[in-house]
């Protein structure tokens, strides 16, 4: 008798736990189970792909500025400067566009060749 009890409990014990299981396994099988681990991998791989593309910035930004240095080095560029700054000019680099330019004599209005010319692209032709 012993026997017969044994074994129905063991039984009834391995049923629960099958059942246990299958419904466990069906659960995590609904569509909103699926959707929801799968975003959960998706925001995990982003967060591992931002931060491998952070760290590989701030590489790039370290090595950057040591190349930076051993060119400004080798140029010569990091030297202290010992000569003085050029003298200020003393004419304008670029003449003044809003005069208008003349062909002939500029001073003298009656040659013939006396024309004038102007740079304003807004102006009536």
């Amino acid at each position: 008798m012993f026997r017969r009890t044994f074994w129905f409990t063991t039984g009834v014990a391995a049923g629960v736990w099958a059942t246990t299981k299958v419904n466990r396994k069906l659960r995590q099988l609904t569509p909103e189970s699926l959707a929801a681990t799968a975003t959960n991998k998706a925001l995990e791989a982003g967060h591992r792909l931002k931060d491998r593309a952070v760290g590989f910035a701030l590489d790039v930004r370290d090595n950057m500025a040591q190349r930076e240095a051993e060119l400004g080095d080798a140029l010569g560029l990091n030297a202290p400067v010992d000569h003085e700054l050029p003298a200020p000019r003393q004419y304008a680099a670029i003449e003044n566009r809003n005069e208008p330019k003349h062909a002939g004599n500029p001073t003298d209005p009656t040659d013939p060749t006396y024309q004038t010319y102007s740079y304003n692209r807004n102006e009536d032709h």
